[in-house]
């Protein structure tokens, strides 16, 4: 059985740095896709009930943004575990501003070893 949490709900605020037009994914000063995906990231790695040799990596994100957010807006992340295969875990994450869903989709994390992983990024060290 599953020792993570089957769901996480964060509330952020977004600021003048998650804009479209700061992060340079748009024009608008409305809050930027990279940003709200970087959210539910964060949302769904807090589910997770890791050892101190582990870590996970976001391995695929299916995202839609599907309405505009405001600065200053609070916005409501929500991830659900819908799937733990072990090292693989996948996750409905959404959105929220009110009632309003402002972006869904499905998040796939690997669970890996620290240590391993960075040997491969920086193999001279």
């Amino acid at each position: 059985m599953s020792k993570h949490q089957t769901s996480v709900s964060v509330t952020r605020k977004v600021e003048e740095a998650g804009l479209a037009c700061t992060m340079k994914s748009g024009s608008l000063p409305v809050l930027a896709t990279p940003q709200m995906i970087a959210w539910m990231e964060e949302a769904a790695c807090l589910c997770l009930d890791l050892s101190e040799e582990q870590t996970s990596v976001g391995i695929s994100m299916n995202v839609s943004h599907d309405a505009p957010s405001p600065k200053g807006a609070d916005i409501r992340i929500e991830a659900n575990l819908l799937s733990d295969q072990g090292k693989i875990l996948d996750f409905e994450v959404t959105a929220w501003m009110k009632d309003v869903c402002i972006g869904k989709g499905l998040h796939r994390r690997a669970i890996v070893n620290k240590k391993k992983f960075l040997s491969r990024v920086y193999p001279e060290q």
